[in-house]
């Protein structure tokens, strides 16, 4: 039995399921108003009954409004329907092998929800909210295929910090940042999802275990969200931290039986870097990534804006800075008194809370005891060495070295300066822009340290900036250039047609840059291609062979017409008419000319 489709305010037109979460399932719909496609978000039933979490949701989502920007789905509209019931027109189908976007279908989740709900058509009056539809991939599937290629899993995380950086300007926190949340748009533009609706389901708990059966994305707390705390922006760069190390890797930094177990990771364990998970990763991701993943919110970047820096000057082969540096030591996940006070507090807390199953009854009486034994042996340990390095006799100064400023030498000179004085050079490449190749950029450890003979010092050379060659695009179409243009890493920029009378349309003619020119990856490249066509000019009372030489001029074919005797005031041989108006014509196509001949 047919059932016709549900009006929400008198406007907007409810079809079909396309996505559901804990807390609201997302239709597709339409705009009966703007006539346009939209997705539609209607809060569960169950939910609509509380008024404060209904107000809530109401607000948050006029919250989310308020912000416009390509890397964030837009948010059209929201109340609460009187749902009225009549039919409309028939909504076209989205093209074959696209994906709607589901703006909250996966992450937003409320108390007290349950799995199940009724169609677009029954239920009460549940407060909705009309976003923007998207056509892409949730991201959460394209990591589901594995790890990603470094260049990918930067522009994704870029473009989520981008996002981030807008809202987080205009003051509203995410605070439900993971791959289900993020799309990628069929032109590799990544939109973030569900802004304000995860405030209000973080608003309305205050545990662990309340959030776990909210939201149940504990592989993306923070810290301070696992311990029930007040967040601020830097809950959302820990999370986007999280889900860029699952692009790198393929894998979340903390994996466990259950939602407790993760989120006591979260607040007490050290994450493995991401190159001893893949060798391969650039060393410089480490210090970003371990450094989003501080435990401490003020060890983190302070926003998404030097976080989206950090990310450029990795990316470009920069070395990354001494703060950035020390998130690969314990200055983050060291012993701190503060950290182990506010882990302890945690466990308490989870230890009361009576709706979850415990992973452990306690702490083992081994591991105390296994513990004072290992701090007895580093205290006597601590006290030995004291005795022997002050009883030790003083060192021969003969046997010190300086090591000489080897920065902007030439690598040859830079290993014969450091065999002079007695140290051993480890030559090591590294790309520069800064420095002319076979120049050395830094040492390890650096000028004026005093080192014995014979130690080590790691020297790097600059091998000159990383370039790319530009390719022949010339006579190629534009969908040809665009892909040889992408396969060498840069980026197709202003497209600008012109007429041709030799070129059909979309061929390439002319391009910014030379070919073979060497340029940095990323530089833009503007094109003139063909649009097929040729103008001609109104060639009225031209003589047959002056129209018919400038026809040719631009390769068309003139094709003479004669239209019978010609009349008072008409000129015998001479253009009455054209088939074509003068104007652009498509390139080699024939005009006829229309003439008169002398009467008899």
């Amino acid at each position: 039995m047919s059932t016709e489709p549900r009006i929400l305010a008198d406007r907007y037109r409810v079809h079909e399921v396309i996505g559901q979460g804990g807390m609201a399932k997302v239709h597709r719909g339409y705009d009966l108003t703007l006539g346009r496609e939209v997705a539609i978000k209607i809060l569960d039933p169950e939910l609509a009954r509380d008024m404060a979490f209904r107000t809530r949701f109401r607000l948050e989502a006029q919250a989310a409004s308020r912000m416009s920007h390509p890397s964030i789905v837009r948010v059209f509209d929201a109340g609460d329907p009187a749902l009225p019931t009549r039919s409309g027109p028939s909504i076209p189908t989205p093209p074959s092998g696209q994906r709607s976007a589901l703006p909250g279908a996966s992450g937003a989740r409320g108390p007290g929800s349950g799995t199940q709900g009724g169609s677009a058509a029954q239920g009460g009056a549940e407060p909705y909210i009309v976003m923007e539809l998207v056509h892409g991939t949730l991201l959460k599937d394209i990591i589901a295929e594995g790890p990603m290629k470094v260049e990918d899993a930067t522009r994704y995380a870029d473009g989520i910090l981008e996002a981030l950086d807008y809202s987080h300007r205009a003051g509203v926190v995410h605070r439900d940042i993971k791959p289900g949340n993020v799309m990628v748009t069929d032109s590799g533009q990544v939109k973030v999802m569900d802004f304000g609706i995860a405030r209000a389901v973080s608003d309305s708990s205050s545990t662990v275990a309340e959030t776990t059966q909210i939201i149940g994305t504990a592989a993306y707390f923070s810290p301070e969200q696992a311990k029930g705390e007040s967040v601020d922006a830097r809950t959302d760069l820990y999370s986007a931290g999280v889900v860029l190390y699952e692009m790198l890797t393929g894998r979340q930094p903390f994996r466990g039986d259950s939602p407790v177990a993760v989120a006591y990771q979260h607040v007490s364990e050290t994450p493995v870097p991401p190159t001893e998970v893949d060798e391969e990763l650039p060393r410089a991701l480490d210090a970003i990534v371990l450094r989003a993943l501080a435990k401490d919110p003020y060890q983190r970047f302070p926003d998404a804006g030097s976080f989206r820096a950090a990310l450029k000057n990795a990316s470009a082969g920069h070395t990354p800075s001494k703060r950035d540096i020390g998130a690969l030591t314990s200055e983050l996940y060291g012993a701190n008194p503060r950290h182990a006070q506010e882990t302890a507090r945690s466990l308490r807390q989870l230890s009361t809370d009576t709706t979850m199953t415990r992973t452990q009854s306690g702490p083992p009486v081994a591991w105390i005891w296994a513990g004072v034994a290992l701090l007895a042996v580093l205290l006597i340990s601590v006290l030995f060495w004291v005795v022997s390095f002050t009883m030790r006799p003083a060192e021969v100064p003969s046997a010190s070295v300086t090591v000489p400023n080897l920065v902007d030498m030439t690598s040859g000179d830079a290993e014969k300066a450091l065999k002079e004085v007695g140290l051993v050079p480890d030559l090591r490449d590294e790309a520069s822009t800064d420095f002319l190749e076979d120049h050395v950029i830094r040492s390890t450890p650096t000028s004026g340290a005093k080192l014995n003979k014979g130690t080590s010092i790691i020297v790097y050379v600059s091998t000159g900036s990383d370039t790319v060659a530009m390719p022949v695009i010339v006579g190629i179409s534009q969908d040809a250039a665009k892909k040889a243009l992408t396969d060498v890493g840069l980026q197709l920029g202003t497209i600008r047609e012109e007429n041709d009378p030799d070129a059909a349309a979309g061929i390439v003619l002319q391009a910014s840059q030379e070919a073979e020119a060497e340029l940095a990856p990323g530089q833009v490249v503007n094109l003139v291609v063909a649009n097929g066509r040729v103008t001609i000019e109104d060639m009225t009372g031209w003589t047959l062979d002056a129209a018919t030489k400038q026809l040719e001029n631009l390769k068309l074919t003139a094709t003479p017409v004669e239209i019978g005797e010609c009349s008072d005031g008409q000129v015998p041989g001479a253009v009455l008419s054209m088939s074509a108006a003068p104007g652009e014509v498509p390139i080699h196509s024939t005009v006829e000319l229309r003439h008169c001949t002398a009467p008899e």
